[in-house]
């Protein structure tokens, strides 16, 4: 399918309304248009079932519509909302500058600030020093975010683990879930993903927050 047979057949599912949910999700919130476009974010066709996901941002909301759609038959199998992962590596220090920290990894770095920089509110300054990778920004399910994460950092695994071992470097997740009806699920990490953080001495945190309107 292509990308416009694949919004196309997604603004007729949001117009005719054939799944129940696609109505419990609409009287409660509104997908983005510009100049009368439906939006999406993201067109997914790498998953290992071949159905193609299309992630539609939401109205005032950091979550998306995710809609799932068979290639063969065209047709969409299901609706359904994906929180917005932001999974990353973090390294902090007291000590060390931001410069000192990445010069101790070859990895891009997303962001960094140096202790003493102002927060981005301008009311507040930052405690420690830190460098942030995070080579993926789109949507995504978070197994494959943290997949993704982990098949970068471990391009520089000397580099990681000394940032582990002298900036607490670490695994960081935020996740942004609509709460439709109070069943807002969590992360999972498999066996492999376990073993991989492990062996770069990896910790993970979660941060989770609730978002959205419930189901009326």
């Amino acid at each position: 399918m292509t990308d416009e047979q694949i919004t196309a057949r997604i603004e007729q599912e949001f117009k005719e309304k054939t799944f129940g949910v696609t109505e419990q999700y609409l009287e409660i919130h509104q997908p983005v248009y510009h100049n009368n476009q439906l939006q999406i974010a993201r067109i997914d066709r790498e998953r290992s079932d071949k159905l193609i996901v299309a992630y539609l941002p939401v109205l005032n909301e950091r979550f998306y519509f995710a809609v799932y759609l068979d290639p063969g038959t065209e047709e969409i199998t299901s609706v359904d909302t994906e929180a917005n992962h932001c999974v990353y590596f973090l390294a902090t220090s007291k000590k060390l500058t931001a410069a000192e920290l990445k010069a101790m990894t070859t990895l891009t770095i997303s962001t960094s600030w140096n202790k003493g920089d102002l927060k981005p509110n301008g009311k507040s300054t930052y405690r420690f020093s830190a460098v942030k990778i995070m080579p993926n920004t789109e949507p995504d399910e978070f197994e494959d975010k943290l997949r993704n994460l982990l098949t970068y950092l471990e391009q520089d695994k000397r580099g990681i683990t000394e940032l582990v071992s002298k900036a607490n470097g670490y695994i960081q997740v935020a996740m942004d879930i609509h709460n439709g009806n109070g069943l807002i699920g969590g992360p999972y990490l498999d066996q492999k993903s376990i073993s991989r953080m492990s062996d770069l001495g990896l910790a993970i945190d979660f941060d989770l927050h609730v978002r959205g309107e419930s189901f009326r």
